[in-house]
């Protein structure tokens, strides 16, 4: 397990998909972050209880209220692929408002150290569940939820930290 991110570091370089028009598409961490205020959240997996009742959702139904705080871009992170994180936004109507990014190896949330085994539920290696505040790059808040949990990484919880 690598060492875990903190707010005051800089967020490292790495790569996700993302679905475009043409199909899945690489974007950087430097073009996601630079000169913006991001809300990046980061969930097990999609089409996972919790992260499709409560977390998605709740971000889909704040985003209003994020963009009227400052924030540029709400995103959200999984050790999906770049289909199955497209079926998901269309699933819970967050096209247009939160950009779904795959982590389909894991190897950013590695780099994060934010990974956890899910092996004992048959999905491998996944990501805790986590929101964080990047802003030009540097993480400025970091929530990490305890296993189980799903208190300080929601929507409303991050609201309040702008």
């Amino acid at each position: 397990m690598s060492k875990t991110i903190r707010a005051g570091d800089r967020f490292p370089e790495t790569t996700f998909t993302r679905m475009t028009e043409n199909g899945p598409a690489p974007v950087t961490s430097a073009e996601l972050f630079a000169g913006k205020k991001v809300v990046l959240f980061g969930v097990p997996g999609a089409f996972t209880p919790t992260c499709s009742a409560k977390h998605l959702p709740g971000y889909v139904a704040e985003w209003d209220a994020l963009r009227a705080k400052g924030v540029d871009l709400v995103a959200c992170v999984a050790v999906n692929d770049a289909f199955v994180m497209d079926a998901w936004a269309k699933a819970h109507g967050a096209a247009g408002k939160v950009l779904m990014l795959a982590d389909g190896n894991g190897d950013a949330t590695r780099l994060l150290g934010l990974e956890a085994d899910f092996s004992k539920y048959g999905m491998g290696q996944r990501s805790r569940r986590y929101s964080m505040i990047v802003e030009d790059g540097v993480v400025r808040q970091l929530n990490v939820e305890a296993a189980g949990e799903f208190k300080v990484s929601s929507a409303e919880a991050t609201a309040c930290q702008l």
